[in-house]
């Protein structure tokens, strides 16, 4: 199989879209079509299903997708190594961090590591805790962070930092002069949560049934994806919601939202780089996991 063409396939995939994956790869869209219709030729399979302008795979192009990423993640490691050996590292680097890590700790840190490797590139993919730690299985990221733990047997992590958890409400809300809240008040309050998969959640989770609540037991009246979906929510006054205290700093400030914490309740997690336990790691891999451990090493 040519790993121009399983490039190309994997574009489409990610992007679900024949046009947009041919301006993403600079190729016209007949030849992305001539890619695909070559790579199915040699198959003997159909690799994707089309229904108007959206593309999906086919259960056949699913299967061949993370045979095509782990293909293409050795070309890099391949060139990077290549790299390193003529004296310096080039080569892209592929990252994935869950919501806090993602917007708030690895954007500064890869742009440090950029300063002293310039003809390093980086993508940072940023999804939800389960999903980054998929994507490390898969091979679509060398190196995740993220805010919980999954029992997953392919994947080792390494404590990082430290996050607290606060229980955020809007400035108007009648709580918004208290320091403190019992745990038994937040039953009648509406409620907006993080997705599923989302390590907020899950941490906020435990904590409630460590003190036997039933998260069942909220009133949840909106659930969303992201923090910034949960701060904008908090500041229609849509309810409240247990938040990183990271993510709302500036509103603190503003004095649009108040961070309160749940008497008796520890919320604070950890966040963890997440590598993968049997796959080799490319140079700039190593590289970048050293320079990450060293900068936690320096933080007081």
């Amino acid at each position: 199989m040519d790993l121009r063409a399983l490039e190309v396939f994997c574009k489409i995939v990610e992007l679900r879209s024949f046009s947009r994956a041919a301006e993403a790869v600079f190729l016209t869209q007949p030849t992305v079509s001539g890619h695909i219709k070559a790579l199915e030729t040699e198959l003997g399979l159909r690799l994707f299903d089309r229904a108007g302008r959206t593309v999906t795979p086919t259960r056949a192009g699913e299967l061949l997708h993370g045979y095509a990423r782990r293909l293409l993640a050795l070309r890099e490691e391949a060139q990077q190594a290549i790299n390193e050996h003529k004296g310096g590292l080039k080569g892209h680097l592929p990252l994935g961090g869950s919501s806090i890590p993602g917007a708030y700790i690895l954007p500064p840190l890869v742009a440090a590591f950029k300063q002293g490797h310039p003809d390093v590139t980086i993508s940072l993919h940023i999804s939800g805790s389960r999903d980054i730690v998929r994507g490390v299985i898969e091979g679509t990221c060398e190196v995740g962070m993220v805010g919980a733990r999954f029992d997953e047997a392919r994947v080792h992590y390494e404590p990082f930092a430290q996050d607290e958890l606060v229980l955020a409400v809007p400035a108007a809300h009648p709580w918004a002069g208290r320091g403190t809240v019992r745990l038994a008040e937040l039953a009648g309050q509406a409620f907006i949560r993080r997705e599923r998969g989302s390590g907020t959640r899950k941490v906020m989770e435990q904590a409630l049934a460590d003190h036997a609540v039933d998260p069942a037991s909220l009133r949840v009246v909106l659930e969303v994806t992201g923090n910034e979906a949960v701060r904008q929510a908090l500041k229609a006054g849509a309810g409240i919601a247990v938040i990183s205290r990271r993510a709302i700093e500036d509103d603190i400030r503003c004095k649009t939202l108040v961070a309160l914490r749940i008497h008796g309740v520890r919320l604070v997690r950890e966040f963890f780089l997440v590598t993968h336990k049997s796959r080799s790691r490319s140079p700039l891999g190593k590289a970048f996991l050293s320079f990450l451990q060293q900068s936690a090493s320096r933080d007081p």
